[in-house]
């Protein structure tokens, strides 16, 4: 009787393990491929600034770009003046998350150099994700003054 009981509590056990396992992963997969690169490339808050870096370890404003769309096998150029020349351009009002926004951070030269994955658009504002140079991976919202002043234009990828 007692191996019976045990038997039934362990199979008990395992099936609500696997159910909340089942349950997790339906999630993920519910997600948006636009949900899932946003995701990403959240995961890299607090990274650290590094030229030309794509890891943790460090990370600049077009590599992580380039590594969220790559995570959902979507292929883009490395370099942020490339990645202006693809996709759908938008007016500042059509921006939605998944978007793209271009910047000319250096007024001594007359091409794009920053790029930022928008995260979320609402009543107070555009919020994007990007690496600075000062602060790493940050959120940063595109009617700050600095950003307001950069600004060149938004593409759409997916």
């Amino acid at each position: 009787m007692k191996i019976k009981v045990f038997s039934l509590l362990l199979l008990l056990i395992l099936s609500a393990c696997g159910s909340k396992r089942e349950v997790a992963s339906k999630n993920n997969k519910n997600k948006t491929t636009t949900e899932k690169i946003i995701s990403y490339a959240r995961s890299f808050e607090g990274t650290p600034y590094k030229f030309g870096g794509t890891t943790k370890r460090g990370m600049d404003c077009s590599g992580l770009i380039y590594t969220s769309f790559l995570s959902q096998d979507i292929s883009l150029p490395r370099v942020s003046s490339e990645m202006a020349k693809k996709g759908k351009t938008l007016r500042q009002r059509e921006i939605r998350p998944g978007d793209l926004v271009f910047f000319r951070t250096n007024k001594r030269r007359r091409r794009i150099n920053h790029v930022g994955l928008v995260v979320n658009h609402n009543k107070s504002g555009i919020y994007f994700i990007h690496s600075s140079t000062s602060r790493g991976v940050i959120v940063s919202k595109l009617e700050e003054n600095y950003w307001k002043k950069a600004y060149v234009l938004a593409k759409r990828i997916l």
